[in-house]
């Protein structure tokens, strides 16, 4: 049993240092925080209680509520609601917490890094038991700091990959690309552009990493005029594209790799009298509805919301209820090429591809 003290102006302690001082894990601690929640031998209880007690440990409220379900709540640290896809998560996540006795509290971020900051800080004074988020890429001291003081964080869409410590649920983003760059490759597209979001967020990057994967399998140049990082917000697709079209060899396609962007480039193309898919082939992530509505129909990654709401929930419990394995979790989900009109075969495929169907991702 320990009798170490916290020196004035240290750190308050978290689950984390009673787990280490009194030799037990941290699921053991959350047990003993949770009285009903699963056995604790008497006299390991005794030991873990005389550490909280050395180390003045203090959980947090939500985490004293964990066995009093209906007083339960969780926070959804959202970017942008008036984006489809995220709409559709959100809804997903409400519905797959009410099922479970669990109330969600919505917090949107704008996809701006310092509002993130403020919203992620204040999270420490909410009686919030945990939170999904689907982060901006920044931050990472931030969300560290969460963690840091006992707060159960789920990752849904993007994660922050240099967090070690965070659960994570999305679909597999660089096999999505890939596919979809195949799918182009095989009807004969040489030069294709590619708008995706921040490079410093996980789809930004990763999904870039997939289109260059499908290149160089299919023996193909990377150009990288032929590709550009835009913020999720504004403009920045539109004009993407419009410089990308500029290029002296320009594209015969595009994938534009985040629902945030396809509006602004299609109404950039349309201005500037492109014809789909005469002019220029498109195929577009999220699969958001209008996106089968419009002429063409637009060919998309569709995003399985209900698998990521149902993964993020269910991970997120049980790392609060102390029954989650002890390393972070990181679930891929599989995501769907559903091919409508927006994409037009030039010539037979006559570069080797990926053996794999492109229907399923």
């Amino acid at each position: 049993m320990t009798t170490s003290s916290r020196p004035p102006g240290a750190r308050p302690a978290t689950i984390k240092d009673v787990a280490r001082e009194a030799g037990v894990s941290v699921s053991v601690v959350s047990r003993v925080l949770n009285d009903g929640s699963g056995p604790v031998a008497p006299e390991t209880r005794q030991r873990v209680v005389a550490t909280m007690e050395a180390l003045s440990y203090r959980p947090r409220a939500a985490a004293r509520d964990l066995n009093r379900a209906t007083a339960l709540s969780v926070a959804f640290v959202v970017p942008d609601l008036t984006n489809p896809l995220f709409a559709r998560l959100a809804d997903r996540i409400v519905w797959e917490a009410r099922a479970r006795g669990v109330q969600v509290v919505m917090m949107t971020t704008q996809e701006d890094p310092y509002l993130e900051r403020e919203l992620v800080t204040s999270l420490l004074d909410r009686s919030v038991g945990g939170v999904i988020a689907v982060p901006t890429g920044e931050n990472a001291d931030a969300w560290q700091a969460l963690r840091d003081r006992d707060v159960q964080v789920v990752f849904a869409s993007r994660s922050v990959e240099t967090v070690a410590d965070i659960d994570s649920v999305s679909i597999r983003n660089a096999e999505a690309a890939r596919i979809a760059t195949t799918h182009l490759i095989e009807r004969g597209h040489r030069r294709i552009g590619f708008v995706s979001g921040p490079a410093q967020t996980s789809t930004g990057h990763l999904r870039l990493a997939g289109y260059r994967e499908a290149l160089e399998s299919a023996g193909l140049a990377d150009d990288p005029a032929l590709h550009r990082h835009v913020p999720f917000l504004g403009h920045g697709g539109a004009e993407a594209a419009a410089a990308i079209l500029a290029l002296a060899d320009p594209p015969t396609a595009f994938v534009v790799a985040n629902s945030a962007q396809v509006q602004g480039v299609l109404l950039r193309l349309r201005a500037m009298g492109v014809r789909l898919p005469d002019d220029l082939s498109v195929i577009a992530f999220d699969d958001t509805p209008w996106m089968e509505l419009i002429e063409p129909p637009l060919t998309s990654v569709r995003q399985p919301t209900d698998l990521i709401a149902l993964h993020s929930i269910e991970i997120l419990l049980s790392r609060m209820q102390g029954t989650a394995p002890a390393l972070p979790r990181h679930v891929e989900v599989a995501a769907d090429l559903v091919e409508r009109s927006s994409v037009r075969t030039l010539v037979p495929a006559s570069v080797s591809t990926p053996s794999a169907a492109p229907e399923r991702l």
